[in-house]
């Protein structure tokens, strides 16, 4: 495992950093934020935040609802464990119910995504896009799991076994710098051989309140943003959301070092992240003329631009992709229904983001470079 600083809550903070923590004040555990909620930090336009995310894993009930208990078993040392995980595990021990006092989310039996926020961004408005600007990403500890479990992967009827409850694999941060690194996992449980693999940290959650006063659940993303797992929104990238309330009231969540396109068996390698972000605004106006009628999350890379298609059937989501390339490539770039269509087909890769979360995600990545000549 690779030796690096834990970063603990507040820890080692960059001076003068607009900071956020996951607490039992900031954090929703398996909701998302609505309208009727509150913010915990107000920005400015432009303005960038840090926030210490915190993943599920680890500290969900059937992985024994004890951090400090769970990580032990694979090694990890008591001050090794984040002390926000071990708060918010704590605060739900400590209750019959299913709410906890000062935690707006509800937590179900099987706990759902821990997310930060919200944040309210001054003077946006509806209509408007968010652009929330993904500046930076570091591992807060050196370790994390892969978990399958109750019937939720690519292969509900197969794994895990009928009868095996949660199956999750302690995996290590081999080697991390400079924004790069490796991970691995071992070939079966008390393996000395391992396969290794890149790491690249992403938010899987990224998302403005829903409006209305209802919370949606965390594990199925919509036009909101949420839980859409894209693995290109690492450090570099950008996720334009339409607004659906006043400030927006953006929130973040669900961090992974590493994801498969797809997202086979329900988890990637989840584990926390600090991260630094910029949260921009689009006026409605612009976002009309440079990207068209959003109706979804769009995002963006210094490569590729990436629009998104959502639905439970995951035919209709390469349909719903496929139906925003076509208009983001005619407002962007002028070109036709018919040859935007054609240059898709031709050369432009749609990807599976994830089949396990309700609603079954498709990205496209259209290369900005095909049109610099243009």
């Amino acid at each position: 495992m690779h030796q690096q600083t834990i970063l603990q809550p507040g820890s080692s903070l960059p001076e003068g950093a607009v900071y956020l923590p996951t607490s039992v004040e900031t954090a929703y555990w398996g909701r998302l934020p609505c309208g009727a909620d509150r913010a915990v930090l107000s920005v400015d336009p432009g303005q960038e935040v840090v926030i210490d995310t915190l993943s599920h894993e680890g500290i969900l009930e059937d992985q024994g609802g004890d951090p400090l208990a769970y990580f032990a078993r694979s090694g990890v040392a008591e001050d090794a464990v984040l002390a926000d995980a071990v708060e918010l595990a704590t605060a739900r021990r400590s209750l019959l119910g299913d709410r906890i006092p000062g935690l707006p989310g509800v937590i179900g039996a099987h706990g759902g995504h821990v997310v930060t926020g919200p944040i309210e961004v001054r003077g946006v408005r509806p209509g408007d896009l968010l652009a929330i600007r993904v500046l930076a990403t570091e591992p807060r500890v050196p370790y994390g799991v892969i978990s399958n479990r109750h019937g939720r992967g690519a292969l509900p009827d197969e794994y895990p076994a009928r009868g095996a409850g949660a199956v999750s694999v302690f995996a290590e941060v081999d080697s991390w710098a400079d924004g790069a690194g490796r991970g691995s996992l071992p070939l079966f449980e008390g393996a000395d051989r391992r396969v290794g693999f890149d790491l690249h940290p992403f938010l899987g959650i990224m998302g403005v309140a829903a409006a209305g006063d209802e919370r949606p659940h965390s594990v199925p993303p919509g036009p909101f943003g949420g839980n859409i797992d894209i693995n290109l929104l690492g450090a570099g990238s950008t996720l334009y959301l339409p607004v659906q309330v006043a400030g927006a009231l953006a929130y973040v969540g669900d961090p992974h070092f590493a994801q498969g396109d797809g997202e086979v068996a329900l988890t990637a390698f989840e584990a926390s992240l600090r991260t630094r972000l910029r949260f921009d605004v689009i006026p409605a106006s612009d976002a009309v003329a440079t990207f068209g009628s959003l109706v979804g999350p769009l995002a963006e890379t210094a490569e590729f631009l990436v629009p998104t298609g959502l639905d439970r059937d995951l035919d209709v989501a390469v349909q719903n992709c496929v139906r925003v390339a076509i208009a983001l490539l005619g407002v962007r770039y002028g070109m036709s229904p018919a040859h935007a269509y054609a240059y898709l087909s031709a050369a432009t890769d749609f990807d599976i983001s994830q089949v396990v979360d309700v609603v079954k995600g498709v990205h496209a990545r259209i290369r900005k470079a095909d049109f610099a000549s243009g």
